[in-house]
């Protein structure tokens, strides 16, 4: 060997010493402050890209548009104003029965008056519904309800299989309704419009629904799906409700079991807005809240899509959900979709006969708005072990390939390996559990709900510590000295990290859970740069690997951010409606938390590459704790705002009067009655002008009076009633008027063990009977749904409401005792009765006027009277 070749290998020696090696892996990494830009980079994508996406709405067309034959958004904005101006519109009202109805049926005569005759035909109907089911555990019972239903059919039409578009006309006390869901019925009427004058048909008929007792427990879409002449002949139903005001609408629940519904949902929703992720979420029950979909399917066995406005959930059954809320390319963005749907499933074959479709789950997203993605279940199933299956696969070669080139055996890389994967799992629970801690230390101070008005403060209360705890067993892991570079050792991090993700993707799978396309997209778009840098010479060559991989995760950092942001912009309000019992920050922190992951889970350990990346963390940690001292002692970490994000309080003006056996009044007292809508209860009220000197919790009353002897509204007061407040006041609430019971017979029956009782309720549109009989008496037969009886146990809930008819209910009782002694007292019956369209008398008045402008209150008289026969 020459001289020359000798100095050669002398250097290629020297260069590849420990010590040297140490030297070149520090020169190559980036100083710490290029290291914060580059989170501060995809921050910026955030805001830049995800953002306007998300609230991108059409250009919304005006009355020149006419010509298009497109969804004219200005008439229906000038509708909506209408529907508003009536104002609240509660079962039972002028406002629902008479205004809205007229209202309704006067927009519905200028349609027809502009029908194309020689096209088509229209039918207006309204129906007068009356009836009962069992839901939330209640027998829901209706009398005289109105529907406004209208059927749209092509000339020479031989189909009798229809489509079926549905909302609500009615509204929650206080609310205009412009957004739930007057936003949904002018969308139908334009809708309506639209296709009754322009010269394209269709081939099966479309039944126009605009039903008049949603928000009263579903009773309308009972009483037309069971009853209505054209009831039988709907096949699949657009649902169209809302749980906020303006925006895009959201498509959060499809089939069940039909995929071919999603595919129409695909094709022709111009602006989709969808995730199967929604649609698991809603199913479990988790959101306080239920559609007149589920009715359909369970009364009905339709099919169909369940969409709903999102946006805004603050406003929501609120007095501020009104017209200024919704901008007009909100009313576009949903006319262009409904239309486009309508259009397309009044043409459907699949309408021939919906059970001989292919059935199954469907796996859907929309990408930013962009492009939507959907697959079948099965599909699915096999692409999430695929992608699982070759990550697994690839970072094995992965490792061989690190052993290969850092001269050290295989199974000492597996070993490290093993280790780093045990460092991500224990890194994965630290950046979930970070932020579920301050959401608990938060909660336990009585801080709940600071981002609720902000917010921007997750950033620093639980996106800062997820990245922390996600990235600091890593951290003092890479400051170790190790036998392979310090990139490798970076690579075997980000392995771990996917080969979690892998694991919990298997594992999902078998779960069946269809969400667990958010893992598996997420590894995809790791696979990929692995497979370019295991093909090339990338991944041999120091950190040359981060580059394809910092490229292609701009995908799923986009998605995975606009998704999470999605559930963050929906859930937050909903925080405000969640009741005492549950601590809502645990659910947003985790929900942050995992979209932090996510989104930013493989690009957050590339911070190790900087020289002093201790200081980026100090920086986080910097962040959340100025956040924390903002959100806890500033007006910032206030949850509430004037007209804009409100706390709900709603209560009751409530006289409540016990009559014993023999006839005498034990017991008649006046108060009001709260039922706090959210985890800080009262305690934002107290310091302001609203006096609750005195407030009591109900605990004790539900332990010695059935259902607490109070009349609880509805099965949302039912359910919380342990957690009611109780403010005495010692002059006597009034009420408009006083319920009538009045017992017309007790007979013995010829058994001699069974006596029955009849009777006659005066009572006004809202009213419940609580009924429990004692210990040895059992409900044989009554008026009501007799499986009620079989199905629960006492006490027993009827959910009474009429709508146009007052007539007073007639309802009979025969129960059961073993010794047949009737003389003795056999059951508690209460009467629950709810003065809604009124105020109440001068004092309550006076209270609800004391309360702060950022308290969004729903209250109005109530009468309780317990009798025991």
């Amino acid at each position: 060997m020459g001289d020359k070749e000798q100095l050669i290998l002398d250097e290629r020696v020297e260069s590849a010493s420990p010590k040297n090696v140490k030297k070149q892996e520090k020169d190559s990494k980036i100083p710490w402050y290029m290291a914060s830009g580059f989170l501060l980079i995809w921050l910026l994508l955030f805001f830049a890209v995800v953002m306007p996406l998300f609230y991108r709405l059409p250009a919304d067309l005006t009355i020149e548009d006419i010509s298009k034959g497109g969804f004219i958004a200005e008439r229906a904005q000038a509708n909506l104003y209408d529907f508003a101006n009536i104002g609240t519109k509660v079962v039972g009202s002028d406002g629902n029965e008479n205004k809205t109805v007229k209202f309704l049926l006067k927009e519905l005569a200028l349609i027809e008056d502009q029908l194309l005759d020689d096209y088509f035909d229209i039918e207006i109907d309204v129906q007068i519904a009356s009836g009962s089911y069992i839901k939330w555990e209640l027998v829901n019972m209706y009398q005289a309800v109105q529907n406004i239903v209208v059927k749209l059919t092509p000339k020479n039409c031989t189909s009798e299989n229809y489509l079926l578009v549905n909302s609500h006309f009615d509204s929650q006390p206080t609310s205009p309704s412009a957004g739930d869901a007057g936003h949904m019925v002018v969308t139908i009427l334009e809708v309506l419009r639209v296709i009754a004058t322009t010269k394209q048909t269709f081939e099966h008929p479309i039944i126009f629904l605009i039903n008049g007792s949603e928000e009263n427990s579903l009773q309308a879409s009972h009483g037309f799906i069971s009853q209505h002449k054209w009831a039988p002949f709907c096949k699949v139903v657009i649902n169209l409700d809302a749980a906020g005001s303006g925006g895009r609408e959201i498509l959060f629940q499809t089939g069940p079991n039909n995929p071919w519904l999603v595919d129409y949902y695909k094709q022709n929703a111009k602006h989709p807005f969808s995730t199967t992720m929604a649609e698991e979420i809603f199913q479990t029950g988790l959101i306080p809240s239920d559609t007149d979909f589920g009715i359909f399917r369970t009364y009905g066995n339709l099919i169909g899509l369940d969409i709903g406005q999102c946006f805004n959930g603050y406003v929501y059954h609120t007095r501020y959900d009104r017209v200024d809320v919704i901008p007009r390319a909100s009313l576009q963005n949903t006319g262009d979709n409904v239309l486009a749907l309508v259009r397309a499933f009044s043409n459907a074959t699949e309408l021939h006969d919906t059970t001989a479709n292919p059935s199954g789950n469907t796996i859907f997203f929309d990408v930013l708005g962009l492009y939507f993605i959907s697959y079948s279940e099965s599909n699915g199933i096999i692409f999430n072990y695929a992608v699982a299956g070759t990550t697994i696969v690839l970072i094995f070669v992965s490792l061989l390939r690190t052993a290969s080139s850092s001269n050290v055996s295989a199974g000492h890389v597996v070993g490290w390996f093993i280790l780093i994967i045990v460092l991500q799992v224990i890194a994965l629970l630290l950046g979930l559990g970070l932020p579920v801690v301050v959401a608990y230390l938060f909660d336990m101070y009585g801080l709940s709900l600071t981002y609720y008005s902000t917010p921007a403060l997750l950033i620093g209360l639980y996106v800062c510590p997820t990245l922390i705890g996600f990235s600091l067993p890593s951290f003092v892991f890479l400051k170790l000295q190790r036998d392979i570079s310090f990139a490798k050792q970076l690579q075997l991090v980000l392995h771990g990290h996917a080969t979690i993700l892998a694991i919990l993707g298997i594992g999902l799978t078998l779960y069946g859970l269809r969400t667990t396309y958010v893992v598996t997209w997420t590894l995809l778009f790791y696979v990929i740069p692995l497979a370019i840098n295991l093909l090339t010479t990338l991944h041999d060559r120091g950190f040359a690997w981060t580059a394809v991989l910092k490229v292609v995760q701009v995908i799923p950092f986009l998605y995975n951010s606009y998704l999470f942001y999605t559930f963050i912009v929906v859930l937050t309000p909903m925080m405000g409606r969640f009741g005492l019992s549950t601590n809502p920050d645990l659910i947003v922190s985790a929900l942050t938390a995992l979209g932090t992951i996510f989104s930013l889970g493989f690009l957050v350990l590339l911070v190790h590459m900087s020289r002093r990346s201790s200081l980026i963390f100090l920086g986080l940690l910097a962040v959340t704790a100025l956040t924390v001292y903002i959100a806890s002692s500033t007006q910032i970490g206030f949850p509430y705002r004037p007209k804009t994000n409100v706390q709900r309080v709603p209560y009751l003006q409530v006289r409540r009067v016990f009559y014993e056996y023999d006839g005498t009044v034990s017991k008649d007292e006046s108060g009001y009655l709260f039922n706090f809508q959210d985890r800080r209860g009262a305690a934002p009220l107290k310091g302001t002008k609203v006096n609750l000197t005195g407030l009591v919790s109900m605990a004790s009353d539900c332990e010695k009076h059935m259902l607490c002897g109070v009349p609880l509204y509805d099965h949302r007061w039912v359910e919380s009633r342990e957690n009611g407040m109780w403010l005495p006041r010692e002059q006597p609430v009034e009420t408009p008027s006083v319920p009538v019971l009045e017992m017309l017979s007790k007979t013995v029956l010829p058994n001699n063990k069974t006596v029955r009782f009849e009777f006659n309720l005066t009572c006004p549109d809202h009213t419940s009977l609580f009924i429990q009989p004692y210990e040895d008496v059992t409900v044989s037969n009554w008026s009501f749904l007799l499986s009620y009886t079989v199905q629960y146990t006492p006490p027993y809930h009827i959910y009474f409401s009429y709508g146009i008819d007052n007539a007073p209910l007639n309802f009979f009782m025969e129960l059961t005792k073993s010794d047949g002694d009737f003389d003795v007292p056999l059951f508690q019956l209460g009467i629950s009765a709810q003065y809604m369209h009124t105020e109440g008398d001068d004092l309550s008045r006076k209270f609800a006027a004391s309360f702060p402008s950022y308290a969004a209150i729903v209250q109005w008289p109530a009468i309780y009277q317990r009798y025991i026969y």
